[in-house]
């Protein structure tokens, strides 16, 4: 898992610049706070909140995370006055907080730009409950929450912007549909009857750390879709969870608040979650547990109890979600791994179009198709992983899923390397160029259509040029994909 997180690639130093930026943009936020004379919950409010408008912004154009996090107050700061306002009417509070919950997942349904207001939302609700905010507060809790976007937005889009000089890489919507069969609104359902379970029984075991239990339920609902996605999530929030507790009885309890090292180990925690965040849910939970932890000592609460009640309330929020993905609306691992693998499948097709395009001498970019392949096979590792998942007893679909994921990938770099040589200013189009375009195409459409007939691929000469090498070896994968895919829903790849 180390290994993993470290030696994992990371083109262009995107996930670096990602944490490095984060923890310019939070610490400004927080010493802004500081110099406009907020208390110790102001700063740790505003920080959060900077935190949220820089992690959860996700729009494939500059100008559009602009305008997300513009509009992020907005949702933000009602949200915000109705938690303390109802802070002493519990039964009022606890069906707002669900209210909140069940809208900010059904916001899904609108892209990058609903799913980042709706986890602000969220977020601004369950922090009022973390710090225990009533309304004689508010007017220092907005202005610590607009200061701190405001920083926020000024360290993304002026002092760091490095996303101007980058292709947009546009993050895919999940599976489309109507009524109760749109994933967003089956997952609003059962984040909130999963969100209630977590409430009620939270209460029960802690009448003030409840929300720990809704928020471990919210988190394990954020970035996945199917029933098995959210199950392996769930797992990771646990164990993650463990191990940060684990490291906070080493760390975070003897401090016990200390202000210069508590100051250095939250900056690298901060950039722990940003750098760790697209490559191990684990790895990020364990540095928001030990985040967690830090602000409790800063706060003069953290207790070697409250850590355990910390365990006892992730894993209550975690039953929550499974019992919820598990009974109501289920949505199986087929539905939604069908979806990714054939949206990556045009995809490819749409790559090696307009690469050909770019040799045959026209105005094209296959660039930004490229970088949207690379976010649509993220996602289907992502589906695919509760097949994959070292727990996983049944080996037949482990071995097909895996093949899968090898040959999708083989696409992948096949696709990189025939864009890198249409780049080539020197390299020229032919027939063959054509007829191998032609044969992808055929071979996308057999895979993607539903037909069983063989894939129109045929044994070649030693290519003469990377070109023609790169479109053969898209072709021998396409045609190997046929195997493993071409199988009924309850398949050993796709059923669950």
């Amino acid at each position: 898992m180390l290994k993993r997180v470290f030696v994992a690639p990371d083109p262009g130093r995107v996930r670096l610049r990602f944490a490095a930026r984060a923890v310019v943009g939070i610490g400004l936020a927080v010493v802004v706070s500081g110099l406009a004379g907020h208390s110790l919950v102001g700063a740790v409010t505003g920080g959060l909140a900077a935190l949220l408008a820089l992690f959860t912004v996700t729009d494939a154009t500059v100008r559009g995370q602009a305008v997300t996090t513009a509009l992020l107050p907005a949702v933000g700061l009602p949200v915000l006055a109705a938690a303390a306002e109802l802070h002493d009417h519990p039964v009022a509070r606890d069906l707002t907080f669900l209210a909140v919950i069940g809208a900010g997942v059904y916001a899904r349904r609108w892209g990058p730009r609903g799913h980042s207001l709706g986890v602000f939302a969220f977020m601004t609700f369950f922090v009022a409950q973390f710090l225990h905010a009533t309304s004689d507060r508010l007017p220092e809790l907005y202005a610590a929450v607009l200061l701190s976007v405001a920083t926020a937005a000024a360290v993304r889009f002026g002092l760091w912007c490095y996303e101007r000089r980058l292709p947009p890489a546009p993050v895919p919507a999940p599976p489309a549909g109507t009524g109760l069969a749109r994933v967003t609104t089956r997952q609003a359902v059962q984040a909130t009857v999963g969100a209630a379970f977590a409430l009620v029984v939270g209460q029960l075991v802690s009448g003030d750390r409840w929300y720990w239990a809704v928020g471990a339920t919210w988190w394990v609902f954020v970035n996945t879709t199917s029933r098995g996605e959210t199950l392996v999530r769930g797992f990771r929030r646990v164990l993650g969870t463990v191990i940060g507790i684990g490291l906070g009885l080493l760390v975070a309890v003897p401090l016990n608040g200390a202000g210069l090292p508590t100051a250095v180990l939250l900056t690298a925690c901060v950039f722990g979650i940003f750098y760790t965040a697209a490559v191990s849910y684990t790895w990020m939970m364990l540095c928001v547990t030990v985040l967690a932890e830090l602000l409790y000592g800063l706060l003069g609460v953290l207790t070697p109890h409250l850590l355990a009640l910390r365990l006892a309330e992730t894993g209550i929020g975690a039953l929550g979600a499974a019992l919820a993905v598990l009974f109501v609306l289920p949505v199986t691992t087929h539905i939604t791994t069908d979806a990714w693998i054939q949206r990556a499948l045009r995809c490819v097709h749409a790559c090696t179009a307009e690469a050909a395009a770019r040799l045959a001498g026209a105005d094209a970019d296959p660039a930004p198709r490229v970088a949207e392949l690379e976010q649509l096979l993220a996602r289907v590792r992502l589906s695919v992983a509760p097949l994959v998942h070292p727990l996983n007893p049944m080996l037949g679909r482990k071995r097909r899923a895996r093949r899968v994921l090898t040959l999708l990938d083989d696409c992948a770099r096949e696709i990189r390397g025939l864009v890198a040589v249409a780049a080539d200013p020197e390299a020229s189009h032919d027939a063959r160029l054509a007829a191998a375009c032609w044969r992808v195409e055929a071979a996308v459409e057999a895979l993607t259509g539903g037909t069983h007939g063989d894939l129109p691929v045929t044994d070649h000469p030693p290519a003469e040029g990377p070109a023609l090498a790169h479109l053969h070896g898209l072709e021998r994968a396409l045609a190997d994909l046929a195997t493993p895919l071409r199988t009924p829903p309850g398949s050993p790849l796709v059923g669950a």
